[in-house]
């Protein structure tokens, strides 16, 4: 590879050097010559090169002025020899720049329209564009200034039209970025990391004076470029703001239209170019800025949310370049540069924000220092207003429009004026507490948050969605399971969450600068006036007392003063806020709301219980019976139907069970904001959040069971157990009190659900009265009071069967588990001979006797504990725990029960006995007595209730199962076996003929109830083989595949588990059914096994035969012949 050889310093043996490419080039101009002559310019030295510079020029400008077409890729070729002699030298005549801007610009322009721009390649644009910014940038002295001279008014503006019509029309993002890169550096605004000329004051007025004759046609055209088509690029927009603002700040400058002398009468030598003169006199001003203001809102619109954050930030360049330099002259603009500048201040991009924030620091400085000047003149007597006033009307101005923005405009415009309205808060700072204290800004930001945040009430899946499987059970778990399943909001005015985030945004930062007390006292005037407010109020009251608790405020560096305050409110402010707002939310009118549509008992006791009238009545009782000791039992006017109003419409239950959710909220937002300070208040506020956890409708359920969560982390409980138990004294008296005064406390029981739930042990001394009060309350009215309290007693068991674990099976003692073995221990043949001959004799009757005398002989096993302790003493039974006490207390009131023509109640009341049974599963004795009390009802649960009561009360029959054992084999063989099979022989035809439609009948449900409980029960009971056979023969005709598919699954299930008890037998019922191999003996003297299955072609028991077999035995196909 030949080395570098050194560039050439002298003049002479460089013009030798340069001579013949140029003279060739002169003769011959082709693409090689100019790309010989190109490669010995770049041999040559920068200064040696700059003495030569006219002489290489001409060949090349003499190739673009020969007439007639040339080949783009020549002149392309030209245009970049020129620019790597224009990048390296200066030009220092006036003459020499006047001609090759002229010619260059010719070489842009189309031959038969010199206004539009040639149909040419992409490149030799970009060639020609960069040799152009070269040219520009190499003009040295003050021969660039005359560029600016009224007799150049006419080449100046084909100049400018043509880079316009490039930036605008032009297809290539490189050719619009080149051609407005140009256009930037012709009227001396190049920010680019080279050296420019810095114009004095006389001379800046000069250019700004001539280029005033263009503004129009640049801003206009600028304008369509940023807010044309996106898909040009951020780079375009970017190049596109930066030409705008610098031509609009070069024109419309301050310091030159208060410095510029009084207009001279132009030359005559002129002639008509002074037509295209303008003076910039302070009627035409007073019009440009009209006409400038109109179109900086279109580019604000377009540009304020863009995607691309380089654009934003060149925005908020743009807001700072002309309100340092034109805030009077643009006078208009100045309203609409806040706007978008204070709008930038929540960007998401933090370069943005922080450069916004440095911005809006030095904006209201300015004002400040300028409203502060006592001499200031009637051309800026507009600035002598405040920057405060200036802001605090633009708020009033927004808040004004702000509904009716909300109304009509799309969600990115929605977010933008938001942005805007959060900005200036922000920037008001400390402010924002003197601009409310303005009634009419805070009547008017009020009533705008009122009418944004309107929800939309009318789904109605709110209403349908109910908790009845219990309350949640947090008792292991974490608040934040919770915050997943909350119903996401949706309001009448947006649906983007980004919106609903800026306006609580809006709400805390109104609280982190207000005045806590006006701002409570305003907005509960609003929660208190109409309903049609009460949401949206209670959203901002508790947004705004987090927002004063300094909680989720972004306030880093903004507000009118450079250094950061806290928020305004104290803690003993916050106190006093906190309770009054928690008195609204929890009065009767405000908590106690209808959240459910239909009747059911439950409801209709509820809604009555807090019928205006009913209240009434209570409070002008007889004072002997409220203070009677006994829980008062609801009157039997409770059966009768409700003369109230039909149900309320769903958009009001909706309403209502929003506004308790907002209201919990709100409760959680105070606890934030409080922390440890807000444990006093939960004797006043715990109990009713309780209250809610316990609701039937989900929502308010969730809302409150987060509530709980937030409280318990605010005051520093480690969980809900220890808030509970740590409260559990005075939330335990206001039940006592209030189950004594149940119809005007009917949600009591609901407290103790919740309080059981999420609790543990510890409280059971404590709830041992309570409890008895209920039962009490159940003696005494059973059919009014059961639905209210059954709930009750379930979360009781629930919590008593959590709290004292037992092992379910302990009594039970099944034979099965000593007949089957595991699949790889090996037959004892002999052993297995052995004692079938010994049963075989016990059946002919030989050795009874010998068996007779053994038992006689054996020692008898000890007894139970207490039983042997107690030989000495006096017989006196054992005082049962107080778990086990309460559990029989309720089972047996729950016996009662299990006959309720409800079926909501009887499946409750089911759920209870199992839990009873389980837990009184540890003492046998007193578990068997009340076994025997529930048979008679659980038995016609069993075989004469609805499908759903017959599956739960399998369920708890195989708990008793597993509990009691061989006490109830005889029963359930006796009472339950026959009834069951029989049913299921009956209805296989039916169902094995049925269509689809089938599997929606009753009929259908009951068998696939019994289907799936049947075979747990048969091997929980370890039945006898009669009833085993019996369970079989009435299973069998359900293995067709002519049943629907639920069945036979269910089936297969039954005999899964019936192969678990008697797996021989069942081996050889199925292969009587269908038997797929035939079985060779092993030695000649054994006979072959015969079966009924061998041999038979496939059926409709087959599949299912072949897969219990499979999945059972091991596979069938290895035995195969």
């Amino acid at each position: 590879m030949p080395t570098i050889m050194a560039q050439i310093s002298d003049p002479k043996i460089a013009f030798a050097y340069l001579r013949p490419a140029c003279v060739l080039l002169t003769r011959v101009p082709t693409v090689s010559n100019v790309e010989t002559l190109s490669g010995q310019l770049k041999e040559v030295d920068d200064a040696t090169l700059q003495q030569l510079q006219e002489y290489v020029l001409f060949p090349l400008r003499f190739v673009l002025k020969v007439p007639g077409p040339k080949k783009d890729k020549l002149v392309q070729a030209v245009a970049e020899a020129m620019s790597h002699v224009l990048e390296i030298t200066c030009v220092q005549s006036w003459e020499t720049l006047r001609d090759l801007l002229s010619e260059l610009c010719l070489c842009l322009c189309s031959p038969t329209d010199p206004g539009k721009p040639a149909d040419a390649s992409e490149e030799l644009k970009l060639a020609v564009l960069r040799c152009l910014d070269a040219l520009l940038h190499a003009a040295y002295g003050d021969i660039v200034f005359k560029l600016f001279e009224p007799i150049m008014l006419p080449g100046l503006g084909a100049a400018i039209s043509l880079l316009l019509a490039l930036g605008e029309k032009e297809k290539s993002r490189d050719v619009q970025a080149e051609a407005l890169k140009c256009l930037q550096a012709l009227t001396l605004q190049c920010e680019c990391t080279q050296e420019h000329i810095v114009p004095s004051p006389e001379e800046r007025c000069a250019v700004g004076s001539t280029i005033a004759s263009f503004l129009p046609g640049i801003t206009v055209a600028v304008a369509r470029i940023i807010t044309g088509d996106l898909r040009h690029g951020h780079a375009v927009t970017v190049a596109a703001i930066k030409v705008w603002s610098r031509t609009v700040g070069l024109v419309m400058e301050d310091a030159q239209l208060q410095a510029s002398e009084p207009c001279k009468s132009p030359s005559p030598d002129l002639g008509r170019i002074s037509q295209l003169m303008v003076h910039r006199r302070q009627d035409w001003v007073k019009s440009t800025a009209g006409k400038l203001s109109g179109l900086l809102k279109k580019i604000i619109s377009c540009t304020a949310a863009h995607q691309h954050w380089r654009v934003r930030l060149e925005m908020v360049e743009l807001d700072d370049h002309l309100l340092a330099r034109c805030s009077q002259s643009l006078g208009e603009c100045v309203g609409p540069l806040l706007e978008a500048l204070v709008g930038a201040v929540n960007d998401e991009e933090p370069g943005v924000r922080q450069r916004c924030e440095v911005v809006l620091l030095e904006v209201s400085q300015r004002n400040q220092s300028r409203g502060s000047s006592s001499n200031i003149t009637s051309k800026s007597s507009s600035s002598a207003q405040t920057f405060t006033d200036v802001l605090s009307e633009n708020l009033h101005s927004l808040a004004t429009s702000l509904p009716r923005l909300m109304r009509t405009s799309d969600d990115q415009k929605k977010l933008f004026v938001l942005n805007v309205f959060l900005g200036y808060l922000k920037v008001l700072g400390p402010q924002v507490s003197v601009v409310l204290n303005s009634a009419a800004h805070l009547e008017r930001i009020s009533k705008a948050l009122m009418q944004v945040l309107e929800l939309d009430v009318m789904d109605v899946r709110i209403v349908e969605e109910r908790s009845y499987a219990a309350t949640i059970e947090t008792s292991s778990g974490s608040g934040d399971s919770y915050t997943a399943h909350t119903q996401r909001r949706h309001f009448l005015f947006f649906t983007d969450e980004k919106i609903f985030s800026v306006l609580m945004e809006i709400c805390r930062t109104l609280g982190y600068y207000g005045n806590i007390y006006l701002l409570t006292d305003h907005f509960l005037d609003l929660y208190q006036q109409s309903s049609a407010y009460r949401k949206q109020a209670a959203m901002v009251l508790n947004e705004t007392i987090r927002g004063a608790a300094g909680i989720a405020v972004a306030t880093e560096g903004q507000g009118l003063e450079s250094h950061v305050r806290g928020p305004s409110a104290t803690q003993e402010d916050l106190k006093v806020a906190v309770v009054s707002v928690m008195e609204e939310y929890t009065s009767l009118n405000n908590w106690h709301l209808i959240t459910v549509s239909e009747e059911t008992h439950r409801d209709r006791q509820d809604q009555l219980l807090l019928s205006p009238s009913r209240l009434l009545s209570i409070s002008n009782s007889n004072v002997d019976n409220t203070q009677a000791n006994s829980v008062q039992v609801i009157p039997s006017s409770f059966g009768t139907p409700s003369s109230s109003p039909p149900t309320s419409a769903i958009h009001q239950l909706n309403s209502n069970i929003w506004q308790l959710c907002i209201q919990l909220e709100g409760i959680a937002c105070f606890a934030q904001a409080l922390g440890r300070d807000f444990r006093p208040i939960l004797m006043t506020s715990l109990y009713p959040v309780l209250e809610k956890a316990g609701e039937e409708t989900l929502l308010v359920s969730q809302a409150a069971l987060g509530c709980m969560w937030d409280i318990s982390k605010a005051c520093c409980y480690p969980s809900l157990k220890e808030l509970i138990n740590e409260n559990s004294d005075y939330l335990l008296n206001d039940i006592s009190l209030n189950l004594q005064r149940l119809s005007q406390h009917p949600q009591a029981p609901r407290v103790l659900t919740v309080m059981l739930t999420h609790s543990d042990c510890s409280l059971l001394p404590l709830v041992g009265d309570i409890v008895q009060d209920v039962l009490m309350a159940l003696d005494l009215s059973y059919e009014h009071t059961a639905a209210l309290f059954c709930s009750v007693l379930h979360a009781l068991m629930k919590a008593l069967a959590r709290w004292f674990p037992s092992s379910c099976g302990r009594t039970s003692k099944s034979a099965r588990a000593q007949q089957t073995f595991p699949n790889d221990e090996v037959l004892n043949i002999r052993q297995f001979l052995l004692d079938h001959r010994k049963q075989k004799e016990l059946a002919e009757g030989i050795g009874i006797e010998d068996d007779d005398i053994e038992d006689l002989n054996a020692v008898p096993p000890p007894q139970e504990c207490e039983d042997v302790e107690g030989i000495d003493g006096p017989d006196v039974k054992a005082e049962l725990p107080s778990h086990l006490s309460i559990t029989k207390d309720v089972m047996e009131r729950c016996i009662h029960l299990l006959s309720d023509p409800s079926l909501r109640l009887r499946l409750k009341v089911l759920d209870v006995l199992e839990l009873c049974v389980c837990v009184l599963s540890e003492k046998e004795n007193e578990l068997l007595p009340m076994a025997h009390r529930c048979w008679p009802a659980l038995l016609q649960r069993l075989t004469a209730d609805d499908p759903l009561a017959v599956l739960r009360a399998f369920r708890m029959l195989c708990t008793l199962g597993e509990t009691c054992g061989d006490f109830l084999r005889r029963r359930v063989s006796k009472e339950v076996l026959p009834k069951l099979s029989s049913s299921l022989v009956r209805q296989a035809p039916i169902s094995a003929k049925a269509g689809p439609v089938y599997t929606h009948t009753l009929a259908y449900k009951l068998q696939l109830a019994v289907l799936q409980g049947l075979g747990s029960l048969c091997q929980r009971l370890d039945l006898s083989e009669v009833d085993l056979d019996a369970v079989c023969e009435a299973c069998l005709p359900y293995l067709s595949c002519r049943q629907p598919i639920r069945l036979q699954e269910a089936s297969v299930s039954v005999f899964q588990h019936l192969i678990q008890v008697d797996p021989d037998a069942f081996w050889f019922t199925l292969n009587e059914l269908h038997c797929p191999s035939s079985y060779i003996p092993p030695h000649p003297d054994l006979y072959p096994v015969q079966l009924s299955g061998m041999g038979r072609p496939r059926d409709e028991y087959s599949d299912n035969v072949l897969r219990l077999l499979r999945e059972e035995f091991g596979s069938v196909a290895e035995t195969q012949d």
